[in-house]
């Protein structure tokens, strides 16, 4: 649906006070953290300076409507794949081993770029656009059709996965968080999918028997590394590995339960702990504003969800609802994520907390996912 004299053009003004209140709790949260002195560059600076690209891509994003963002999915989806593709072949000057994987180009006056941030924005298109595409062909539903768009979707999100699974699990599960909530919201029918999830949860409870009771089969069947297992075992006994693997998640149950219930205050952190502004930021609310604090951050991403929810139920432009459930699968999924790693809830994956932990190229994937739902408000005719 293209702009017209019918379509209510406007600002999201609701979805910018949402996102300048984020950017005012990554502010403070990036402050607190890199005041614990392990490295000596400015976090905070370079964050306002990623906030302030990121405006210019929402702001790019935002003009393009529902049929210019139809013709540029699939080259923007091969040009992701292209990237994910030269990162594997890259010479170390470019794209160096860092922490055991090969995730990031380093740019001479840029710094470290992740591609696989921007590829979850070019999978929401490409899975819009399948499943959109799909149900025009397709007026009259059967299993069969069902089953070709299920195909499809697995096919878009298999070819960026394939290439970074064994480099970035974390990515690689949001990924799948996005497929899965296209694959809810497609209207593809119970009868394929209960079987193939009752499959998929019996292989998930399979796999977490082999790592608890024979993890040499992993090993030699799936290629499984001895320090991915331990990323298991020191999340299910921390205090185990609490010198070693299991570092970073006792200091974060240690700084958020001493923050108890109302915090320690800005600025008053006591437990040390490394990479704070990065994966473990919700450590450092935790911390220094208690429970009151970390509830009041967690509402505001329960308010950011149900206003992209609302604006995906109010247009009339199915290709557009497709998105908003992809950029909603997205961020939830990194929410809880991020959270239930830092409480001991979940393994640790080293994904970052959505607008508030320090990364230029996470916080640029998560602003050209809001881009799309400013373009969404922007165009669409309710």
């Amino acid at each position: 649906m293209t702009s017209n004299s019918n379509t209510t053009s406007k600002l999201d003004y609701s979805l910018v006070f949402i996102l300048i209140l984020l950017f005012l709790a990554s502010c403070l949260a990036i402050y607190s953290a890199q005041a614990s002195g392990q490295y000596k560059e400015n976090f905070l600076i370079k964050q306002i300076v990623w906030y302030v690209v990121g405006s210019g891509i929402i702001t790019m994003v935002m003009t393009l409507d529902s049929d210019q963002l139809k013709k540029l999915t699939w080259y923007a989806y091969g040009f992701g794949v292209f990237l994910l593709g030269f990162l594997i072949v890259a010479p170390a000057s470019i794209a160096p081993v860092i922490n055991g994987a090969k995730n990031w180009f380093v740019l001479p006056g840029i710094g470290s770029i992740q591609p696989s941030e921007f590829v979850k924005i070019f999978i929401i298109l490409g899975l819009s656009r399948v499943v959109d595409q799909h149900h025009l062909k397709n007026p009259v539903k059967t299993l069969q059709t069902d089953l070709w768009l299920l195909i499809k979707m697995g096919i878009v999100t298999m070819v960026p996965l394939g290439m970074i699974i064994k480099q970035d699990l974390g990515t690689s599960l949001v990924f799948l968080a996005i497929l899965l909530g296209m694959i809810f919201i497609s209207g593809i029918s119970w009868k394929l999918l209960v079987p193939i999830f009752s499959f998929g949860i019996i292989l998930i409870g399979t796999i977490f028997y082999f790592v608890l009771w024979s993890p040499d089969v992993l090993e030699k069947y799936l290629g499984v590394g001895e320090y991915q297992l331990r990323r298991i075992y020191s999340w299910l006994d921390p205090y185990s590995y609490e010198g070693t693997d299991a570092y970073q998640l006792t200091k974060s149950l240690l700084a958020i339960g001493s923050g108890q219930t109302g915090g320690k205050g800005f600025g008053n952190r006591e437990v040390y702990l490394p990479e704070s502004q990065t994966d473990f930021i919700f450590s450092v609310v935790g911390e220094e504003y208690g429970f009151i604090g970390s509830s009041v951050l967690i509402s505001l991403f329960f308010l950011l969800i149900y206003h992209i929810t609302k604006v995906g139920m109010e247009t009339k432009n199915n290709f557009y609802t497709y998105i908003c459930v992809g950029v909603i699968s997205m961020i939830t999924f990194h929410v809880f994520q991020n959270i239930g790693m830092t409480i001991g809830v979940l393994p640790i994956t080293g994904i970052p907390l959505p607008f508030i932990s320090y990364g230029g190229s996470a916080l640029m994937g998560n602003m050209m996912g809001l881009g799309l739902i400013f373009s969404i408000r922007y165009h669409y005719k309710k």
